[in-house]
């Protein structure tokens, strides 16, 4: 039991959230070319927690779930290298905004995966998933991401650690 949580799916979709939410605020930070330290740690840490409790659900073959799950976690080790190994120093400045950003677009992705399947009044409009509303709704959601990664890796030029502390 984990802070009164009993189950893993809830603990995995409670960590999920928080890591949707604290994701798309350290996006908007990105953007304005905010750190956000404890934030940023917030949601790194809750995101490579959901890619590894999602590998502890009972599975029968390989899933796009998976797949996801896979691909998540490699991004997520960049990611982390490059904020906290490399402290964002010249390229690995702009690998941690895409890795970051991709990250949240994952999160996301299984977000509306999720409530597609989950949710009664959304699942009418895409009982298998291949419908036009979830591809539009997963277009809308890619591209809105794909716009803030690229603002994003424009605009966030933090000043290195050690000029921060000076400033």
């Amino acid at each position: 039991m984990f802070f009164g949580v009993s189950s893993l799916p809830t603990f995995h979709v409670l960590i999920s959230v928080v890591g949707i939410a604290s994701g798309l605020v350290v996006v908007w930070g990105l953007l304005s070319s905010s750190r956000m330290s404890t934030l940023t740690a917030v949601f790194l840490l809750t995101t490579l927690l959901t890619s590894l409790t999602g590998f502890l659900f009972p599975f029968k073959g390989f899933t796009p779930a998976i797949g996801v799950g896979i691909v998540g976690t490699i991004v997520m080790a960049v990611c982390l290298a490059a904020r906290y190994l490399k402290q964002m120093e010249s390229g690995w400045r702009g690998a941690y905004v895409v890795t970051a950003v991709l990250s949240l677009y994952f999160n996301l992705f299984v977000l509306v995966v999720q409530l597609f399947q989950k949710v009664p009044a959304l699942n009418v409009y895409a009982p298998t998933g291949s419908e036009t509303p979830f591809a539009i709704v997963q277009g809308l959601v890619l591209l809105a991401c794909l716009v803030a990664g690229f603002v994003a890796f424009r605009r966030f030029h933090p000043l290195p650690r050690r000029q921060a502390r000076m400033a």
